[in-house]
């Protein structure tokens, strides 16, 4: 592979190889006159893990294939850390996420163009996601076949998941076959990024099909440490490669696809950002941009447990060594079984109070139960039901602590913050109750582990949301698209003041996604590749 020191100028260079950077570097290179160089401070996917769709298990958290980053400690959580996985690999979340295709809600898009973000409304938007689509079984005109990227249906079912879905119909939830007409509300089974019971990444999708294009060059273990500026204009990138300070040089844009963590980050290590945080740091300021690392939004998953009987649930068979046997040997066989799982396999979107307009919650529901995320599965049959606020008010921050850039910045995401956060999650867990308490899942006698039934009150309900909520993995916002004094890009993605330098990746996000956050990025990219075209 061609040493940094000796490729020169590039005309596009985009920083990260994660779902949107692996879109942008198939569409800015299909114009072979564009020289394209895609760097990535991870390493390729070759991982036998990233494949399988059950691993997730072994790539987070795993320093190979994630930044291993945590939040601070959270008051809204009670004092408590969390771990806050983000990819850093060929494909990015996409190679270690829980693969659920999902877009929103068509009011998200609205939103965004209501907040001044002309042409992000969801009629704009949804030829997007059509683009790249390849839908295994959908047609239009919400879906089409044809497309860079695979949408499957799971290859497994559980009796407690189908009786789940009964039970939440029974209360007025109804069952639903599609989440992405751009009204979500209703359950169903999970739409997922898989080709026959395998894992397909963006780098699966977008990036390998083009790599031999000669005009598109992809470097792997290659750290983004700073941004040049000459003359109000993003000349340069600099980078840390095989332990030697390298630079290469931008012709007509530089654009950041480093996610709602990495982006920020790279822009206030350059300097770029809120003049008293970056003084505070010891960097010196060179563009005074307030917003950057600010409206940090994210899904916090509160993780209802239940004990069930007489059914067969994921702990049984994972807990038994002829269990083991089986679903490797399924797997191996059919791609099927549990390890063709995704993370959560049955989706609920529901309201968490009957006067909203829209839903506003998402259940996660799984065929398992453990005490806590990465500890073993229990040895008895329970079902966990995770629901998180799709529509947060609170707001945190990512801020870096220091100049070096490979000092991990503080994530802050203020979880609970607000009192209506706060009635959202107790309203939650009583919804989730009264779905397990309906008439379909009577015969499984589901028993309350978590929080527990002895916790009634609503203020009591937010503490305990505090006590077993953790992240679902779906950060945005931290370079929001505006055009207010704190926006960092402007709604063609271009940061805001300097030229040549664009954000494209799910940092733009103005307010979070009623739903996971993957098939966003994509679109966005998408959008922004044809943005970062045209102005050429």
């Amino acid at each position: 592979m061609t040493e940094l020191g000796s490729l020169g100028a590039f005309d596009y260079v985009v920083v990260g190889a994660g779902s949107a950077g692996c879109v942008l570097a198939n569409r800015l290179s299909a114009d072979p006159g564009n020289r394209v160089l895609l760097v990535e401070a991870g390493g390729w996917d070759r991982y036998f893990w990233i494949h399988v769709p059950v691993g997730y298990l072994y790539t987070m958290n795993n320093p190979r294939t994630d930044w291993c980053f945590r939040t601070q400690a959270e008051p809204g959580l009670n004092g408590r850390s969390l771990s806050y996985p983000r990819g850093r690999v060929l494909g990015g979340s996409s190679a270690i996420n829980g693969m659920i295709y999902m877009r929103g809600q068509a009011q998200d898009y609205e939103r965004w163009r209501d907040m001044g973000n002309a042409g992000w409304g969801w009629d704009d938007v949804l030829p997007y996601f059509l683009r790249c689509e390849d839908h295994a079984y959908l047609g239009p005109p919400y879906h089409r076949q044809g497309g860079d990227w695979r949408v499957e249906r799971q290859r497994l079912s559980w009796e407690i998941l189908d009786a789940f879905r009964e039970a939440a119909a029974e209360v007025g939830i109804p069952s639903v076959d599609d989440f992405n007409t751009g009204d979500n509300e209703g359950c169903s089974y999970f739409q997922v990024n898989q080709r026959r019971g395998v894992r397909v990444t963006c780098a699966d999708a977008f990036l390998k099909p083009v790599l031999s294009r000669d005009n598109l060059t992809v470097m792997t273990g290659v750290h983004a440490c700073g941004i040049e500026l000459t003359d109000g204009r993003a000349s340069a990138l600099d980078v840390l490669h095989e332990g030697e300070r390298k630079r290469i040089g931008v012709s007509r844009e530089l654009v950041l696809a480093a996610g709602a963590i990495g982006s920020p980050q790279l822009l206030q290590c350059s300097g770029i950002g809120d003049p008293q945080q970056l003084r505070a740091t010891g960097v010196p300021v060179r563009h005074v941009l307030p917003g950057v690392g600010r409206n940090l939004q994210d899904h916090l998953q509160i993780r209802t447990v239940f004990r069930v009987q007489d059914t067969v649930t994921l702990n049984q068979r994972a807990n038994s060594l002829w269990g083991k046997a089986a679903m490797v040997l399924e797997y191996a066989l059919r791609r099927s079984g549990p390890l063709s799982m995704a993370p959560s396999q049955l989706g609920c979107f529901a309201r968490s109070d009957p006067q909203r307009t829209r839903a506003n919650l998402e259940y996660h529901v799984q065929p398992l139960s453990t005490d806590k995320l990465g500890d073993p599965l229990h040895r008895f049959p329970a079902l966990t039901a995770s629901v998180c606020n799709l529509q947060p008010e609170s707001r945190g921050e990512v801020t870096i602590t220091s100049p070096d850039p490979f000092v991990p910045p503080r994530i802050a995401p203020n979880y609970l913050s607000t009192e209506g956060d706060r009635r959202v999650a107790a309203e939650a867990i009583r919804l989730t109750r009264r779905i397990l308490a309906a008439p379909a899942l009577s015969r499984f006698s589901p028993e309350e582990l978590l929080p527990g039934p002895e916790i009634v009150d609503a203020e009591a309900l937010a503490e305990a949301a505090g006590d077993i909520g953790t992240t679902i993995f779906h950060p945005v916002g931290t370079c929001r698209m505006g055009g207010d004094d704190d926006a960092v890009v402007d709604e063609r993605l271009r940061v805001r003041g300097i030229a040549g330098l664009r954000v494209v990746d799910a940092s733009v996000m103005p307010v979070i996604t009623s739903g996971n956050t993957n098939a966003p990025t994509v679109m966005i990219a998408e959008k922004g590749a044809d943005m970062i075209l045209a102005d050429a």
